[in-house]
């Protein structure tokens, strides 16, 4: 393995960490109870697991596919194939997941602009699409003939018209740049405080206050396509309550999995990749020691290197 700057933060697995993180994994090949299955790591394929799950357990799905892009994830390697393809594959194992999920369940699927087309298509057959959520992926060299591509979608659905949403807990603190006083001179929607002047606005669907996982940051791997835990905490909490239960089918390095621990929810990832899975069980160690997700603080999520934690 190449060696690392001194200060990359990136977490790495060492030899002698690997059978004991492993035996925190789960697999089974008969039918499992929720109990079985609650604030475990499964490590199987998905399509294996799926038939094996519990029925109307989950309350929150959260859903980061391969996107229809060549792309290798450790030992495995997923190949770009036509939109009409990629389409089958989505919907071969999304619609027996929706067995598992509750009637007021939500969920969110993320993607590239390129396979969103595709995945949209799917969602429309069996879930209420509620929004498209677009967030700034700013990482990565420019393109020398093209647009550089810095953003990603998040389709929001739901199952039904009842669901939850919690519309408080992902509002953002911005800095007040210009202050408004009303006539008798007191702040007019925003507060004034001895570290600055800040503002609560409400989320929208175009989030451009999250910053990648890299080398210098604790919570980054080596996932090619990790999320960050600030923009999964968002769709956790505006979408879930406390102990409520969350589902990754693509739990990769665990980011979801951590951010429901960290948040007091219950979940439950899969993952056919042994040395992600043995990231994640270890992400969710250091999670009992360490609850912080960077830019949430005290109840709000700030803007990006806004915020010292």
């Amino acid at each position: 393995m190449k060696a690392r700057a001194g200060r990359n933060r990136t977490l790495t697995i060492e030899e002698h960490e690997k059978a004991a993180l492993s035996r925190r994994l789960l697999t089974f090949d008969k039918p499992v109870t929720v109990e079985t299955i609650t604030n475990t790591l499964i490590h199987q394929d998905i399509f294996a697991t799926i038939p094996l799950l519990p029925s109307a357990f989950i309350d929150l799905l959260i859903i980061d596919p391969p996107y229809n892009l060549t792309k290798t994830y450790g030992k495995q390697k997923f190949s770009k194939t036509s939109p009409a393809v990629y389409e089958a594959w989505f919907e071969s194992w999304f619609q027996p997941m929706l067995r598992c999920l509750k009637p007021d369940a939500s969920l969110y699927v993320c993607c590239d602009w390129q396979s969103s087309k595709s995945i949209q298509t799917v969602l429309e057959k069996y879930v209420i699409i509620r929004n498209r959520i677009t967030w700034e992926r700013e990482k990565g060299r420019g393109a020398a003939a093209n647009w550089k591509n810095c953003s990603e979608d998040i389709w929001f659905c739901t199952l039904s018209e009842d669901y939850y949403f919690n519309v408080e807990a992902v509002k953002l603190k911005r800095k007040v740049m210009a202050p408004y006083r009303d006539n008798s001179g007191i702040p007019k929607d925003w507060e004034e405080t001895s570290d600055g002047n800040y503002r609560l606005t409400h989320p929208s669907n175009l989030l451009t206050d999250i910053s990648i996982p890299f080398w210098s940051m604790p919570e980054n791997t080596d996932h090619p396509t990790q999320k960050p835990e600030k923009l999964i905490a968002k769709l956790i909490l505006a979408s879930s309550k406390a102990g409520d239960f969350i589902g990754d089918p693509f739990s990769g390095s665990g980011t979801t999995a951590v951010v429901a621990k960290k948040l007091e929810r219950n979940f439950c990832g899969i993952e056919l990749e042994e040395t992600y899975c043995q990231l994640a069980a270890k992400r969710l160690q250091m999670a009992e020691a360490n609850r912080m997700i960077q830019g949430y603080d005290k109840g709000y999520f700030w803007e990006r290197n806004s915020n010292p934690r």
